[in-house]
């Protein structure tokens, strides 16, 4: 764990993924936090230049993932604007010695917590509240023609997502139909 500026970064057990806190200024009237400065993060071991911003809205019990893309591949800082969700990071990187490993977090707007992962991963996660406005940082574009996925439930890989704390799945007709880690060509 290093802390630089408003920020610290923790570092997980997968090479290149790290969890960032920003550090919370609050009052009576409500919080201000810095969500992200290019030299701290850069200090941080977080090097990269963002290109393209997005955000998404789902309800309690939708699974988005795991998704990543063949070309362009894209590293991500994601973070909750509104509600929570369990996010996860799956390591798919040739060669990697973390090769179908994962990391998982909780992110919402109570923890503020950010999560990175570079290129080469396989992204998902799971809304725990009612809903959760979801928002991340890309450092490359999206590429409709190079979309790749995973299963979400993958047993080689064995995620631990938070099950208990929802009633039903939702999954979108393309995420129902990913191959496993070991069908991917």
């Amino acid at each position: 764990m290093i802390s630089y500026g408003n920020f610290t970064f923790i570092k997980t057990e997968i090479s290149g993924v790290v969890i960032v806190e920003p550090k919370i200024y609050g009052d009576s009237r409500g919080y201000f936090m810095e969500s992200y400065t290019k030299e701290d993060f850069k200090l941080g071991g977080i090097d990269v230049e963002f290109v393209q911003d997005n955000q998404s809205k789902s309800k309690k019990g939708v699974l988005r993932g795991l998704h990543f893309q063949t070309q362009n591949q894209q590293g991500k800082l994601v973070r909750v604007l509104s509600g929570e969700v369990y996010d996860v990071a799956v390591d798919i990187r040739k060669g990697s010695s973390t090769y179908g490993k994962w990391v998982g977090t909780y992110l919402s707007s109570e923890n503020n917590k950010q999560f990175y992962m570079p290129p080469g991963f396989a992204h998902g996660y799971l809304v725990l509240s009612d809903e959760a406005i979801f928002g991340y940082k890309c450092t490359d574009y999206y590429n409709a023609k190079a979309e790749g996925g995973i299963m979400w439930n993958d047993p080689d890989i064995g995620i631990e997502w938070p099950l208990e704390r929802i009633s039903e799945m939702i999954l979108s007709e393309k995420d129902k139909n990913l191959p496993y880690l070991k069908d991917l060509k």
